[in-house]
């Protein structure tokens, strides 16, 4: 048997019904971590209300203007309020963010100038970062080409941040130190807040006027402060994750100084136009109400992720975060070990997605990308993963990345079909007695 694969062993002759067993198994033994994540809600609800009370808004802020986009008081609003919610001195919310990554490189680009260097202390960041800066592919402009230097100081053997050498990793000037929050496609736990709090003043200690920029992707409301709140310079991430609470069609945004956001709105649009062009699409209304369901919806996406780690865990599979422990995101990782489990499971949540539930999953490369992706996300929005979608590359381990999800119901019944898909591969055939 391949490492990290398991035999998943039944007492029934009814798979379906061996699988919806399980899943009430795991919600009974998370009920405490259920009851807490649904506590959570309404504060973090809270602090959304008074910021749009704080801001007043209305209706007339759902309309916004064409053209150029100049003069968009709903735009100006909503990075108002999404600065409040942030804990931040300023925000730009804008639609014309393809991406996370395509927020994350503007404020980059926008912040480093050629022989300037770049830190990256929490390891290798997230693939689709990778030819941004420029570790992979070349003459499409990566921030190497314009000269930007790029260090990294690999994480230790547990997956935390090496902070014995981070004095001597700082030790040459550095203009910017990146922090990526998630695990992203990698085997360690993401950052807590208070953590990066404290990383932030061991680099300032060492270089005082070193941009702290955090990677803020997939943590956005999963604790009470967010790093903006303890000293760090400048965040960035996608309205298709967290903040847009499902809804909001596309969009990402940058917060933290006001300088530096504008700075990265210059990246955007061009200099002398920064953050006061863009329209809005007439999508105001939805970021704004997307924002008002992030909380619930987080807190719907950390319950299923709680229920996938149970799951898995208790079929023997190595998982991370482990059950019931702390989180500082959305993700749930789970080590299958070989490719079948992992398209399986995929496909197994594609058959359960709203949208597309007939498509069959398969391997493919895609943009940004370093090895062939097999993804499921039959979602309303295209690639959003604040609904519930999972997805991994076709590399060793094979780890499941699962995320989102509009209530923690559906990842249930995703996990059901997941359960019955896998003890159907020939490598996981029944083992004898275990639990029914």
């Amino acid at each position: 048997m391949s490492p990290g694969r398991v035999a998943i062993a039944m007492t029934t002759t009814n798979p379906s019904a061996w699988a919806r067993d399980r899943v009430a198994a795991a919600l009974v033994a998370r009920a405490p971590e259920i009851a807490a994540r649904t506590a959570t809600v309404a504060p973090r609800l809270e602090r959304v209300l008074a910021a749009f009370a704080a801001e007043r808004l209305g209706v007339h802020h759902f309309a916004s203007v064409s053209g150029y986009g100049h003069g968009d008081l709903g735009r100006e609003t909503l990075d108002r309020v999404f600065a409040r919610v942030l804990q931040a001195e300023a925000a730009a919310v804008r639609l014309q963010f393809v991406s996370g990554t395509h927020a994350i490189a503007a404020a980059l680009f926008g912040v480093l100038r050629p022989g300037e260097r770049m830190l990256s202390i929490t390891g290798r960041p997230y693939d689709t970062l990778e030819e941004v800066i420029g570790l992979r592919g070349e003459g499409q402009g990566s921030l190497a080409e314009f000269g930007v230097l790029y260090d990294e100081l690999p994480l230790t053997a547990a997956g935390r941040v090496d902070e014995e050498r981070l004095a001597e990793a700082l030790a040459v000037p550095t203009r910017l130190v990146l922090i990526q929050r998630s695990c992203g496609y990698s085997w360690r736990p993401p950052l807590p807040v208070a953590e990066i709090g404290r990383l932030v003043e061991r680099v300032k200690a060492v270089q005082p006027e070193a941009i702290v920029f955090v990677d803020n992707c997939y943590g956005e409301l999963v604790e009470d402060l967010e790093p903006t709140a303890v000293g760090a310079d400048l965040i960035a991430g996608s309205l298709i994750k967290n903040l847009g609470g499902t809804i909001a069609p596309t969009g990402g945004y940058v917060a933290g100084r006001a300088d530096l956001v504008e700075r990265a709105c210059c990246r955007l649009t061009a200099p002398g136009i920064g953050s006061e062009g863009g329209t809005s699409f007439d999508c105001n209304r939805l970021l704004f109400q997307g924002l008002f369901l992030a909380p619930q919806m987080v807190a719907e996406a950390l319950i299923g992720a709680d229920l996938v780690a149970t799951v898995f865990a208790e079929l023997g599979y190595p998982v991370h975060p482990a059950p019931g422990a702390p989180r500082s995101d959305v993700i749930q990782a789970v080590r299958l070990g070989a490719p079948e489990p992992l398209l399986a499971v995929c496909r197994a949540f594609q058959a359960c997605s709203p949208v597309g539930a007939y498509l069959d999953p398969v391997p493919a490369p895609m943009p940004g990308y370093a090895s062939d992706l097999v993804m499921a996300g039959g979602t309303f929005i295209d690639g959003s993963t604040s609904e519930f979608s999972a997805d991994g590359p076709l590399r060793q381990p094979f780890v499941l990345y699962v995320q989102g999800g509009t209530h923690h119901g559906h990842v249930g019944l995703a996990l059901e079909r997941a359960l019955v898909a896998l003890q159907t591969l020939p490598s996981l055939e029944a083992a004898g007695a275990g639990s029914a």
